[in-house]
């Protein structure tokens, strides 16, 4: 329900009752409001002074991440000496009132806190301005999702008088955007609590809800007063990814060591070609590795696809019964089935097991030119460029559960690992983003040049989208925006298909017209490798995902050719 909402568990969601031993009470006037500093001595005893930094660092700072992280490391008692030791808590009482109201749904108390307001017998705390937000923070928009979380639990219980009211009384004078609300509206109408669920993209009380909405609701208060989750965890993550992203030559797939700087051997990168395949009687247009990275398919302008074993890169099954050339083929996500489609506009679905041709969906129009899987496995969609049915998610018995109707004929196709978006790309300058779990098409983006491939990175952020003018560019899916270009490899007018990989795909990977292979680090989009592939030219590359030093490359030459470090 969130746009930016985080499942996993928080330490701001915590399933401990109470923070640093207070009880779930309202704070005096007189205590200490959002306050982290303890006044009074321990024992009576006065303590030498501290400096105020720690190499540099805010102490109190420093002191209060340190004792979050011994809390989530489950060393509470250590965490407790610290706070002791230092004079500084994690949180005050007010702030651990308001976590434990909304992790216990108590909605009238969490409102009340937030907004500072009074009840009968408690005191006005925060000085009656309520929680203290981070900069450009919303409080009607924090109390609408707190609301919000009310009217689904209400939903949840089956309790539909009771969601109508929060509805009409609670949510609507709040929100002003009556698509939201119209959509709020429309989840009284679940008949099972599955189908909230899955509409509402919410895991109900039972699940995370609770401490994702936390989590949402911490992001905007101040971390002066509140803490954000995990922080420690999230800076070391960050420290990390900064050295990764900073190291040209990224080939461990190990997590780099606290304990020193990481950079890596650039010997160790991936530049020798150690076998060639030459099983195919013509072009090979695309090779690409199972899942797990124990298997590859390879197809092409012949009629036959390959199914190897990796690494013995033996020929496991020849897929036949294409009537012409094969574009692309697609793993399941379990690496058990795989789609074919074809220039004789048929898709096929096979068994990777026996080799054996599952289902031949009905006939297109037009060549079927790309494929995808529903991240349940238990579906797919076709990308052709027949107009009247270029976009369409079919069952594996091969019946057709929606068709997109759209207009736009469709050349590749791209699905998140997240199963949020799935973009098309058609035969021009167009990308669609659509969202895959309700099928509405989000946006479209003109790129101004003809585009040949699309693929979208692990982490679902990034599209990754090759011109034929010899630059790949790489696009946020949220911000909507390219954020970055790749140039150095020769287009054309046939498809060049680019890829990430490497460890945590710090590469980007791109075959050319000139029959070169060109990688670039990701993050810097400086040029790493350029190696001689395929003559006259290299169609695609792909990059296993399980092991950082093997890539897979083929050509209009008829061979597939795998690539590992020299000390492989």
């Amino acid at each position: 329900m969130f746009a930016d909402g985080d499942r996993t568990t928080a330490s701001n969601g915590t399933s401990r009752p109470y923070a640093n031993g207070k009880s779930h009470t309202r704070p005096p006037a007189s205590g200490t409001i959002n306050g982290t500093h303890k006044t009074s001595a321990l024992n009576g005893s006065s303590k030498t002074r501290q400096p105020d930094t720690y190499f540099g660092h805010n102490r109190e700072e420093v002191t209060r991440i340190l004792i979050q992280a011994l809390s989530d490391m489950g060393y509470h008692s250590a965490a407790e000496s610290v706070g002791q030791e230092s004079g500084f808590e994690l949180e005050s009482p007010t702030v651990a009132a308001f976590r434990n109201a909304i992790l216990e749904g108590d909605w009238n108390e969490a409102e009340m806190l937030l907004f500072g307001a009074t009840t009968p017998g408690d005191r006005v705390n925060e000085g009656g301005n309520g929680l203290v937000l981070a900069d450009g923070a919303d409080r009607n928009l924090m109390r609408f999702w707190i609301r919000q979380q009310k009217f689904l639990e209400l939903l949840e219980q089956r309790e539909t008088g009771r969601a109508l009211t929060v509805l009409r009384t609670e949510l609507t004078p709040l929100y002003q955007d009556t698509q939201k609300l119209h959509f709020l509206s429309s989840l009284l109408m679940c008949q099972k609590t599955e189908d909230l669920k899955s509409k509402a993209e919410w895991d109900g009380v039972r699940g995370d809800s609770r401490h994702i909405l936390l989590s949402q609701l911490s992001k905007c208060i101040s971390p002066s007063v509140m803490l954000p989750e995990h922080r420690l965890a999230t800076l070391l993550r960050q420290v990390k990814a900064s050295q990764i992203g900073g190291c040209l030559w990224h080939t461990s797939a190990a997590t780099p060591s606290l304990y020193s700087d990481h950079m890596c051997d650039q010997r160790l990168f991936p530049t020798e070609t150690v076998i060639e395949l030459d099983e195919h009687d013509d072009q090979v247009w695309q090779v690409v590795f199972s899942h797990d990275g124990t298997k590859m398919a390879s197809c092409g302008k012949g009629k036959q696809v390959i199914i190897w074993e990796v690494p013995s890169f033996k020929p496991i099954h020849y897929l036949g019964d294409h009537d012409h050339g094969v574009g692309n083929v697609a793993w399941s996500w379990d690496d058990s089935m795989l789609v074919t489609c074809c220039w004789d506009r048929h898709a096929r679905l096979w068994d990777v097991n026996t080799g054996l041709c599952k289902k031949k969906l009905e006939r297109f129009q037009e060549p079927v030119t790309s494929c995808v899987w529903a991240t349940d496995n238990q579906s797919f969609v076709t990308g052709a460029l027949d107009k009247h049915h270029s976009l369409v998610q079919w069952n594996l018995n091969g019946e057709k559960i929606y068709d997109w109707s759209s207009t736009h004929r469709v050349e590749d196709l791209a699905i998140s690992p997240d199963g949020h978006w799935l973009v098309a790309s058609n035969a021009g300058n167009h990308i669609y983003v659509y969202n895959f779990i309700n099928r509405e098409l989000e946006y479209q983006m003109d790129l101004q040049v003809r585009l040949t491939s699309i693929t979208i990175s692990q982490n679902s952020r990034h599209l990754l989208v090759n011109h034929n003018n010899g630059v790949a560019q790489l696009i946020d899916l949220v911000l909507r925006e390219p954020v970055q270009s790749y140039a150095g490899f020769t287009g054309g007018q046939w498809m060049i298909r680019s890829s990430f990989g490497g460890a945590n795909e710090s590469f980007v990977i791109s075959g050319s017209e000139d029959g070169s292979i060109n990688i670039w680090h990701k993050a810097s989009a400086h040029l790493v490798e350029k190696l001689s592939g395929h003559i006259p030219g290299c169609n695609a590359v792909s990059w296993s995902p399980t092991d950082p030093c093997l890539f897979a490359s083929c050509g209009d030459d008829g061979k597939i050719k795998m690539y590992v470090t020299p000390f492989h």
